[in-house]
């Protein structure tokens, strides 16, 4: 959004928004600041624009002008296609091997030009329509541009293979990269810890990854005393919490907020 600078208001407002919950961060981008950090998860059984009504009358803060709005689409209906390949007309089609698409779907892609790659996705579209009432004008993206983005940049000089694992409450992303290069996105649900080992070792394997050897670095909502991690830990040598001292001390946070609300914070 363009605000001249006589009506700016140096407030960033961040959604992330999924059928599963939404968390929110204002941002004041004079001082480099966090004002609000909320997270709250919708009950499957009620409608999500019941669901969004309830947050913006429980928090004032969504009603606030803000010089910029941006909402995450926090859903796995996504591909990342390298650049060389990708076309704007077929975006459906880049999608239809690993995501039940119908023709009545609206697509969307993000370009992520520093790694010469776009994400197709698959953007909710009663979750825009509601927030376009709401909002008027914003800008939307889909969490995994920004994750996989992150991760890659995180990669940087570092010359061996390593596979970040995102966690939320019941699906996963596996990150696998190479200094800079994208060596495999998948995401996966799940519903036990168990679950999460069996996906994560599977993937390992698929790309003929040592347990033993390999780094395996967690993000998202998980903690040392989750069971996901105390599971994965008995079974994989070198797994270790992304470092978010950087985010930490920028932003003044604590760990825990940090590396749950990565893709957030990073918007």
């Amino acid at each position: 959004m363009n605000t001249a600078i006589t009506t700016r208001n140096y407030k960033k407002l961040v959604l992330q928004v999924g059928l599963g919950g939404m968390s929110f961060c204002v941002f004041d981008t004079l001082n480099t600041a966090i004002s609000k950090i909320n997270s709250s998860e919708f009950s499957k059984f009620q409608p999500i624009e019941d669901a969004l009504w309830k947050l913006f009358v429980e928090h004032p803060e969504l009603k606030m002008d803000y010089d910029e709005i941006v909402v995450l689409h926090d859903n796995n209906l996504n591909t990342f296609v390298p650049k060389a390949l990708f076309d704007e007309n077929f975006l459906g089609s880049y999608l239809q091997y690993n995501t039940k698409v119908f023709e009545t779907d609206f697509f969307a892609h993000d370009a992520i030009d520093n790694y010469e790659m776009n994400n197709v996705y698959v953007p909710q579209v009663n979750i825009n329509n509601y927030l376009i009432d709401r909002f008027g004008e914003f800008d939307y993206k889909n969490t995994n541009s920004i994750l996989v983005a992150k991760l890659l940049e995180a990669s940087k000089n570092i010359d061996e293979k390593q596979v970040f694992v995102h966690l939320q409450n019941n699906h996963f992303e596996i990150v696998t990269a190479h200094n800079q290069k994208l060596l495999l996105y998948n995401s996966f649900e799940y519903n036990t810890p168990e679950d999460f080992l069996y996906y994560l070792l599977f993937t390992l394997e698929q790309l003929t990854l040592n347990p033993e050897t390999v780094k395996v670095i967690l993000l998202g909502k998980i903690a040392k005393t989750s069971p996901c991690y105390t599971l994965a830990y008995t079974y994989i040598r070198n797994i270790s919490f992304y470092d978010t001292e950087a985010l930490q001390e920028k932003y003044k946070l604590n760990s825990n907020d940090a590396i749950q609300h990565f893709i957030l914070l990073n918007a």
